[in-house]
């Protein structure tokens, strides 16, 4: 199969999308730019649709190295037929191929290769034929050197025979069927770890039975790192008899003395090969599965993160609360650069609330804050109901922003090499501030992995995850678009075409010439040639820059025709931007050419009317209950402003300002049945919760969202 045909069977999209994609992906196309500015050749793919070509196509890719592999191995032993050629070529996955190459693979010293070098398998062979009328004589023949008992001779022929048994294709398949559908998992605690402290949140688990091919991915998860800490056992199960019942319809064909060998050596390769072998393939192909949702979860949530909305550019003070060590607070300017740092002791021990009440309004003054962000760690809603007594001169509005993986930036290079004369704590209030003026441009700043929004993400394969969080990051990245003046490393190497080496490269051309005034400048940063240029600009800004458009989506490719588009309209450039009514006016049709279609004539017209608008809402102020300050406060039927702080497929938890987030369970969202726990709230969303559950000594809180 070719990969065209392969990709097309797999994702049912068309053929001419599936070629054109492919053409561009083997040109070093990023994602974002085929779907934005490549319409016409993709038949207007999205990112997710063209994001499963890339999928599919690696799969295909890695599927033919292997046969490749595999075809030479054969090659090397002899043993390649035409047959087997045509069997390895023709395979369509990795376990079918697997199957195929097993009698061949190389194996450790096993009993049956130890009773073939004991001349056992002529034994086994005419066992397996079942013609044999006196066994007892004719495996009497082979006892010799180390084969001294007749039992000995024929248990050495079993072993051979079960060999044969586990590595039949059509064997394998039917219990991997039987698994698939009739697994169960159970779970049962290690007695000498029931009491343990940290066993107590994996107590659910303790003695628990689940189908396999229905357990959500959360628990599997759950289970699965339970077994890992040494908490619980778990063991996969299914009818046994039933199975080999079937395996020895498949093979048993008379009731002679050779079927009673037959039916102790189909047990055996059961018990002993094919049940370890399938079950353990069953509970990694599940685990694969919970992986691949548990990155899905992640990747969604960070996506509504990294798009959170923004303060914008506005004189921020930010603060880093904390009892004995004091508040850390910076003044940071409209681009988030960092004007003062000093720390304030309002809090126990000290409780120095005077003192720092007024150099909070001092430093307000002085630098013309416009918003306070406060972090949400310890000491957060202290610091905050602190903030809200002071009277300022003019209004300032205050927030309460998410710490999650602060420290890990501020311990950074990326932070040392920013702020080299500062401490970790001055890092931490400064990431924290920039948060709440642009929560994309400081997050991806972040291992995503420390950001907090995901499901069991330590778990999963990290390949898999890395691979999907710097898709998501380059995705949001590019739909807001980047200042290339203002923007930092990290930012800018998630741009289209441009990464890690290329964005450092930008930096120190800024650094040394002063600010972009136009896209064409940009070819001029060393090693930025062509085909970077192509698959950036259209996502780089340039903020009052000679060209109007260098501030827009609008590629520099298409210039040409929106100059065209202004000339027929009897305007320049300038006075069609944001004008709805001359845009309104225009007649695509008259514009369309071979490469350039309705797709992307209205993406143009879209980009001109409100050019360089960013997509995301506006950050907006909240408030806790201020009677709420930990988990003792709470009482059932209270209902309580929270903000969702993360989203699972078994619910939401919602910070509703004490330590311990609340879970609404995916029943309590909604009074019908609900697929999605996104379609009903999302990550940053305001809400009002019911509080119906608090377990104090478990620090659980049951919460139910009220519309």
């Amino acid at each position: 199969m070719q990969l065209l045909q392969y990709i097309i069977q797999q994702t049912q999209l068309t053929s001419k999308s599936v070629e054109n994609t492919i053409s561009l992906l083997n040109e070093d196309a990023t994602i974002p730019f085929i779907s934005r500015y490549r319409k016409e050749m993709t038949g207007n793919l999205d990112e997710v649709q063209i994001g499963e070509i890339v999928k599919f196509k690696e799969t295909f890719e890695a599927l033919e190295k292997r046969k490749k592999a595999i075809l030479k191995a054969l090659e090397e032993q002899n043993v390649l037929t035409q047959e087997l050629t045509q069997k390895v070529t023709n395979s369509r996955d990795l376990i079918e191929l697997e199957d195929l190459y097993l009698p061949f693979k190389k194996k450790r010293k096993t009993k049956a290769e130890n009773a073939r070098l004991q001349g056992l398998e002529p034994l086994a062979k005419m066992i397996m034929s079942q013609r044999v009328n006196d066994l007892e004589y004719t495996a009497s023949k082979y006892i010799k050197n180390d084969v001294e008992t007749l039992e000995n001779a024929l248990e050495g022929a079993r072993y051979i025979i079960a060999e044969w048994i586990n590595e039949r294709t059509d064997i394998r398949n039917n219990i991997r069927r039987e698994l698939e559908r009739f697994a169960t998992i159970s779970s049962k605690v290690i007695k000498a770890k029931k009491e343990d402290e940290k066993a107590q949140k994996f107590k659910d688990y303790f003695d628990w039975s689940e189908s396999l091919n229905r357990i959500p991915s959360h628990r599997l998860l759950a289970i699965l790192r339970s077994e890992n800490e040494g908490f619980i056992r778990i063991k996969i199960e299914i009818d046994s008899e039933r199975l080999l019942q079937r395996i020895e319809n498949r093979i048993i064909r008379t009731q002679n003395e050779c079927a009673a060998q037959i039916e102790l050596a189909i047990k055996d390769a059961f018990k002993r090969l094919l049940f370890p072998s399938l079950s353990n393939e069953a509970l990694s192909n599940a685990k694969e599965k919970a992986d691949e949702n548990a990155i899905l979860v992640f990747a969604k949530n960070l996506k509504q993160l990294l798009l959170g909305a923004p303060l914008g550019e506005k004189r921020v003070l930010a603060i880093d609360p904390g009892f004995r060590s004091g508040c850390k607070i910076v003044c940071l300017n409209e681009q988030g650069d960092l004007e003062h740092n000093e720390t304030i002791f309002p809090h126990e021990p000290q409780n120095q609330k005077i003192e720092a009440i007024k150099k909070i309004s001092f430093l307000v003054d002085a630098h013309k804050i416009e918003a306070i962000a406060i972090g949400n760690g310890t000491a957060s809603r202290e610091t905050e109901q602190l903030v809200k007594k002071i009277q300022f001169k003019n209004a300032v509005d205050v927030f309460v922003v998410s710490e999650a993986g602060a420290s890990i930036y501020s311990a950074s290079k990326i932070a040392r090499d920013e702020f080299p004369n500062y401490d970790v704590t001055v890092r931490g209030s400064v990431s924290i501030g920039r948060r709440l003026q642009d929560p994309l441009a400081e997050l991806v700043k972040i291992d995503a992995k420390s950001i907090g929004v995901g499901q069991y993400q330590h778990d999963v394969d990290q390949t898999k995850l890395k691979k999907s969080l710097d898709s998501t990051v380059e995705s949001c990245v590019n739909t807001v678009g980047v200042n290339i003046n203002t923007a930092s490393e990290s930012l800018l190497s998630y741009v289209s075409g441009i990464g890690p080496k290329l964005a450092e490269n930008i930096v120190k051309y800024r650094n040394k010439n002063g600010s972009f005034l136009s896209r064409n400048e940009i070819k001029k940063v060393p090693r930025l040639g062509g085909k970077a240029f192509e698959q950036a600009a259209g996502f780089l800004r340039i903020k009052n820059g000679k060209n109007p458009l260098d501030d827009s989506a609008v590629h520099p490719e298409s210039y040409n025709l929106v100059d065209k588009i202004a000339k027929e309209a009897k305007r320049n450039v300038s006075e069609i931007i944001g004008n709805k009514e001359i845009l309104k006016q225009i007649d695509l049709k008259n514009y369309i050419t071979k490469n350039i279609g309705l797709p992307t004539l209205k993406d143009i017209i879209s980009e001109l009317e409100k050019p360089g608008l960013d997509p995301r809402a506006t950050a907006k102020v909240f408030s806790f209950d201020a009677t709420i300050k930990t988990i003792s406060d709470l009482r059932i039927g209270q209902i309580l402003p929270g903000i969702v702080n993360n989203i699972t497929n078994f619910g939401c938890f919602v910070d509703v300002g004490i330590k311990e987030s609340g879970l609404i369970h995916v029943s309590n969202l909604s009074d019908t049945f609900v697929k999605d726990v996104n379609t009903i709230v999302a990550l940053q969303q305001q809400i009002t919760v019911k509080v119906l559950e608090v377990d104090v000594i478990r620090k659980r809180i049951q919460l139910a969202l009220v519309k």
